[in-house]
């Protein structure tokens, strides 16, 4: 595990990285650019790229909690960077938790040497929140799976260096599966990339497979849809810390336009109301770190145990890693929306840098299941009698 001193170290070269490369005039993050961007090479030449991967795998070994830490340091500059850095954190759980030994070593160490990107395929058009109406399939033939379908909102997809794939899959006995893809793999298209409103420093894309094949043993065991609820529980509190960064911006950011605006015979930073809506944020943004360190210390505390993957499996989606991922949603959109009005008119131009951090900060409720869903979720798998859940 990751020492103290050198979990300080890391977040120092965070840190660094978020002033050279993302803080100041960076307009560039906020369009749709060739991806991925430059600036994702300069993140991996300071050796922290997939910094969750086990030292076993050449990686560093950083626990969820610590990489809380990480993300809010990132998403202070940028939450598009962010998403795109922590993403691949649900691919690479999966294959370590539920793949062989082989497709640890072919998939998940050349990410931690080269610092590459892997992504997951799993939203489709028509199942959107109600994955068990999956289309995509996979079918055996041979030694071989063959998979054929369409994929959504897949982040990173265009440039992984692999695919973790959700597909109907009679040969599984839950139905579904999970199969690792190579991204270069024959019949694997990318047909667009979505045009999202924020967060346009990452790339999420439109991906169809058609005909491709795969060794079969390129199967994750266990039931797909649950592994995938495995995977999704480190990512949500990834991107719930992303509120954590994105807020303490706009605190800042309001903060040193108040030191400059005119009010009443002195400046706006002087202002009561002022005061105390930049109080009731820095209370949030207190609470939402809270939160997603305390979610991430849940998931470490299954993940560092000695039976991690069925552990996993039998908690399906963590309650921590839900509320984590509402709350942060809420209050970071609270935070941001309260940060706009401070700035008037001027906050609903795009001559300010606080329109960007206010549709960065909406995607937080939206990705990886919207508030409703996971409302849904928390209903049916915590606020129900025991004997009732599903």
């Amino acid at each position: 595990m990751t020492t103290a001193v050198e979990f300080a170290e890391a977040r120092e070269r965070v840190r660094e990285f978020v002033r050279d490369e993302l803080l100041g005039e960076r307009p560039e993050l906020d369009v749709l650019g060739d991806m991925p961007l430059p600036l994702y090479q300069g993140f991996a030449k300071t050796g922290l790229s997939n910094w969750w991967l086990s030292p076993e795998l050449g990686g560093l070994g950083l626990t969820l909690e610590q990489s809380v830490d990480l993300v809010s340091e990132l998403s202070y500059g940028d939450a598009g960077v962010a998403f795109t850095l922590l993403i691949s954190i649900m691919a690479t759980n999966m294959v370590w938790l539920y793949g062989s030994d082989e497709l640890k070593q072919r998939h998940l160490r050349p990410l931690a040497e080269s610092g590459g990107f892997a992504a997951t395929l799993g939203s489709e058009q028509a199942a959107g929140s109600e994955l068990g109406r999956t289309a995509t399939e996979a079918r055996r033939e041979g030694a071989e799976l063959v998979l054929d379908g369409e994929k959504w909102f897949a982040t990173n997809a265009d440039f992984a260096d692999f695919l973790v794939v959700v597909a109907k899959s009679p040969d599984n006995p839950s139905g579904h599966a999970a199969i690792v893809v190579p991204r270069d793999a024959p019949g694997v298209h990318v047909v667009k990339r979505w045009d999202m409103v924020g967060v346009r420093a990452s790339g999420t894309y439109q991906v169809s497979l058609r005909g491709v094949r795969v060794p079969a043993s390129n199967a994750l065991s266990g039931p797909g849809l649950r592994v995938l609820e495995v995977g999704l529980n480190a990512s949500r509190v990834l991107i719930a810390s992303t509120a954590i960064g994105v807020a303490r911006r706009i605190r800042d950011l309001s903060i040193e336009y108040a030191r400059q605006k005119p009010l009443r015979g002195s400046t706006l930073l002087s202002n009561a109301v002022f005061g105390a809506k930049i109080g009731q944020a820095e209370m949030g943004i207190g609470v939402m770190l809270n939160q997603c360190r305390a979610a991430g210390r849940d998931f470490d505390s299954i993940m560092l145990g000695g039976a991690a993957g069925a552990d996993f499996l039998r908690h399906g989606t963590l309650k921590s890693a839900l509320e984590t991922k509402m709350f942060t949603g809420q209050m970071g959109w609270s935070i941001a929306t309260t940060g706009s009005e401070m700035f008037g008119a001027l906050g609903y131009t795009g001559e300010s840098l606080i329109g960007k951090l206010v549709r960065d900060m909406r995607y937080i409720s939206i990705v990886e299941g919207g508030d409703d869903v996971l409302r849904d979720l928390m209903f049916n798998r915590y606020a129900l009698p025991e004997g009732k859940r599903y």
